[in-house]
């Protein structure tokens, strides 16, 4: 009983995600799915800078607090 609701949601979610590429693609003066997709790169890629940029500024905090020099 459990594995058929866990169907039911797996093709739900699959409609609902098939549908909203479907309308992204259709809609050439927003962008598309294209600008879209590029968007969300662009976003992690600039995430992913941030989290490196944090991480080398805690890093030479915790380095000082312990008297490491690199």
């Amino acid at each position: 009983m459990r594995s058929l609701i866990w169907l039911s949601v797996g093709v739900a979610v699959g409609v609902v995600a098939y549908r909203a590429a479907q309308q992204l693609r259709d809609e050439p003066s927003k962008g598309g799915l294209n600008r879209a997709v590029n968007r969300f790169a662009d976003g992690a890629a600039h995430f992913a800078e941030d989290v490196r940029r944090a991480m080398a500024t805690r890093e030479g905090e915790l380095r000082s607090a312990l008297g490491i020099e690199a």
